[in-house]
């Protein structure tokens, strides 16, 4: 059996851009997903003690039965680890979940997003008030800039809500010190993990803390039925989704830049945004556009600085002037095409992989857009007259 380094370099012959672009349509559809199935039933808490359950099951057949976990046998898991560092992240794990779905009871898709925004300044002031980050000014003025035009944002909002913005307030501070906790208690003693790894270890104690949050909060008013009024196959569809969303992040380590994942992340926030608009008939503002735009260029400044930006805007313009000029694009250390080795062809171009990909991906999310449209009923009256009115 392939071990998952030798896994992960067989798929090297695949381009980034489809670990990236897979990413980017897991993450989208997972929140679209948990937006519609809440919209229509609620019960968050039950929601994401399912995720977690199925979590938990899968990892454990993935890590019987694959190479995908074998980086579980480099963790030095000992009682005192598990006690002192996987039990306290997991509670904050499982509270950061919870606040994230239940703000989805309260606030748009969009605003959602913007909101997120706001995560740097909550990493900051978590990680200077424990002592891991020391920040200079440059990253404080920075930060600021993210914060003023999450504060515009948020002024604009029409349908604002309190209790959802606290919601999503304390999904983002428990986030951000499950960050920080995870530096201080197995980071700084090498007890580094991939993504499907630390669920591994997380899922268990987050499915029992998250059973305990659902028991005091839903289960006075959960029926059996209401299962069966979202469907079997449409919640297990949705664990599928959010677990998928774990194994791509994994496939994806390592493949990419930094910068270019900040870009795909304000890429991805705004593809929800125009989602949201579209699937719900959110309202955006002037002014939340305004405040939302200056939000995302500091979050792209904050996650590339000018450096990055600019190498990355000359290495693209670059390129582009070679595909117009009609040359073959040039790897500065090969010499003979963009991925190395022999002049590539039309077909053969990371270029044309990409636009594949995207129209792809693209297409895909239009259709499932289209499908939520159709089946909650807000879709425009042509649509409705091609596809025919869905039955609840």
């Amino acid at each position: 059996m392939l071990s998952l380094a030798e896994l992960r370099a067989r798929c090297t012959s695949l381009p980034a851009a489809v670990y990236v672009l897979a990413w980017i349509f897991f993450s989208s559809v997972t929140i679209l997903f948990n937006k519609y199935i809440l919209s229509n039933r609620g019960f968050p808490a039950i929601l994401t003690c399912w995720h977690l359950f199925f979590a938990t099951i899968a990892t454990q057949i993935l890590a019987r039965t694959t190479t995908l976990l074998d980086g579980r046998r480099e963790v030095k898991m000992t009682g005192r680890v598990y006690f002192r560092a996987i039990v306290p992240i997991g509670v904050l794990y499982s509270a950061s979940l919870v606040c994230s779905n239940q703000v989805y009871l309260y606030l748009s898709v969009a605003f959602i997003q913007m909101l997120k925004a706001s995560s740097p300044f909550a990493v900051l002031i978590v990680s200077y008030s424990f002592g891991v980050s020391n920040p200079k000014l440059k990253v404080v003025l920075n930060i600021l800039v993210i914060v003023f035009g999450v504060a515009l944002a948020s002024f604009g909002e029409i349908k604002f809500s309190w209790i959802g913005f606290f919601y999503q307030g304390g999904g983002i501070f428990f986030e951000a010190i499950r960050l920080v906790m995870i530096q201080i208690l197995l980071s700084g003693e090498g007890q580094n993990m991939d993504p499907l790894v630390s669920l591994y270890y997380y899922a268990p104690i987050c499915t029992a803390m998250n059973l305990l949050v659902a028991m005091v909060m839903e289960f006075g008013t959960f029926q059996i039925s209401d299962i069966y009024e979202v469907g079997l196959w449409t919640l297990l569809l949705n664990a599928a989704v959010a677990f998928l969303l774990n194994v791509s992040s994994v496939f994806l380590i390592g493949k990419t830049s930094g910068l270019v994942m900040t870009l795909c992340g304000v890429l991805k926030n705004i593809l929800l945004v125009v989602a949201s608009i579209l699937i719900w008939a959110t309202v955006i503002t002037p002014i939340q556009f305004f405040g939302y735009s200056i939000a995302l260029c500091g979050l792209v400044y904050y996650g590339a600085g000018y450096d990055g930006i600019m190498t990355y805007y000359n290495t693209t313009k670059e390129f582009a002037q070679k595909i117009l000029s009609g040359s073959s694009a040039q790897d500065p250390e090969e010499g003979e095409g963009l991925t190395g080795g022999r002049p590539k062809g039309f077909l053969e171009s990371p270029t044309t992989h990409l636009v594949v990909m995207i129209a792809m991906y693209a297409t895909i999310f239009l259709l499932l857009i289209t499908g939520i449209m159709i089946k909650t009923g807000t879709a425009p009256e042509y649509l409705q007259q091609v596809f025919g009115t869905v039955d609840d």
